[in-house]
């Protein structure tokens, strides 16, 4: 340790003035038996977060909760059960090894996925709590902030039934459907003017139930609601392709636009991480893929991919790991990291860097 006299004689030969140094925020020490700096990293809490756990919130799960709340995510939590008490003179909380890393989502379609709903006259108990989850229960079990878990929610077209968030049997999906776009066919209904209370009606739910055929519309108000084309469309082609290994690609085009509601347009990308077309096979043929099917790890996800076709071009391969990006991260960096470009026929196209299986 340097003396103030000796530290003042230093900036002084380097022609210094102290007014131009910054002052010391804080000063951090590690007694001995504690981890040492390149063990810990700091972390930075609101003033009421950090009260709680120095009154002693100091389980385990509830620093999970805690930090969940501050919305940071983790990928490991190298702490022991019961945290160690701060330090006195020490105001900053050490807690060792946290890791940002991406929310880990898909354990919310596949808890959702345990049970859907398939419509109030299945013979079922769809009453039933068992497998059934709410808004808290699964803030508690999904590694994901509140918002990224309502953002997901809305991404599986989940819907709130007596206070359960379920995703509907894709039967029952199709069937809502159907009767939705008989309706509107034989009142000659506008498909971007339909009316609610009629479709309510319809399906007679009861007033503490949010009626499912939300799924296929948006802007809903309180009058009236407005189909959703994309979606239609994607589900109808769905329903075309889980039927067959692969399809001819212009019989099925021809075939899916002639089963879509009168007035709406069939386009393939409509049908971006759900389907892929081979146009190397002769006649062009296209398939069911989708992506929610695929690993969540990167490696494994693009084992997978690779597995299915040997070599993607980025536009084809883009739908199938856009969802593996963090924030700072492209599409083409996941591409070099985990493929290999070559030139074929004046395209770039991208294989794996591994041999597969």
């Amino acid at each position: 340790m340097r003396s103030r006299a000796e530290v003042e004689a230093t900036l002084r030969s380097a022609k210094l003035s102290p007014a131009e140094l910054l002052p010391a925020a804080q000063c951090l020490s590690f007694g001995p038996g504690t981890a040492g700096p390149g063990e810990c990293c700091l972390l930075q809490l609101e003033p009421g977060l950090c009260a709680q756990l120095e009154a002693g919130a100091r389980n385990l799960e509830i620093l999970k909760r805690v930090l969940l709340t501050s919305q940071i995510l983790l990928l490991e939590l190298k702490v022991a059960e019961q945290l160690p008490a701060p330090q006195p003179g020490h105001g900053t909380l050490k807690c060792p090894c946290l890791r940002r890393c991406r929310p880990k989502l898909k354990k919310l379609r596949k808890l959702l996925m345990e049970d859907p709903y398939e419509g109030p006259d299945s013979g079922k108990d769809q009453t039933s709590a068992v497998s059934h989850y709410t808004t808290e229960d699964l803030l508690s079990v999904v590694q994901a902030s509140e918002e990224e878990i309502m953002h997901q929610l809305e991404v599986l077209d989940a819907c709130k039934i007596e206070g359960f968030w379920r995703v509907l049997e894709f039967d029952y999906e199709m069937k809502l459907l159907n009767h939705v776009t008989q309706l509107i066919d034989s009142e000659s209904w506008s498909l971007s003017k339909v009316p609610l209370r009629t479709c309510c009606s319809l399906f007679c739910y009861q007033k503490n139930k949010n009626p499912p055929y939300c799924v296929f519309c948006f802007s809903a108000g309180e009058v009236y609601f407005e189909m959703r084309e994309d979606k239609i469309c994607r589900a109808i082609a769905q329903m075309l392709l889980q039927n067959a290994v692969k399809f001819n690609l212009a019989e099925f085009q021809e075939v899916w636009q002639q089963s879509v509601p009168e007035g709406m347009t069939t386009r393939l990308d409509q049908l971006k991480g759900l389907a892929l077309v081979d146009k190397n096979s002769r006649p062009e043929t296209i398939f069911l893929l989708k992506v929610e099917d695929l690993p969540e790890d990167n490696q494994e996800r693009f084992n997978s991919l690779f597995s299915v076709r040997e070599k993607w071009t980025e536009e084809d391969i883009t739908p199938y790991i856009q969802d593996l990006c963090s924030e700072k991260q492209t599409v083409g960096a996941l591409l070099t990291k985990y493929a290999r470009s070559s030139m074929q026929n004046g395209v770039k196209v991208y294989n794996s860097r591994r041999p597969i299986s």
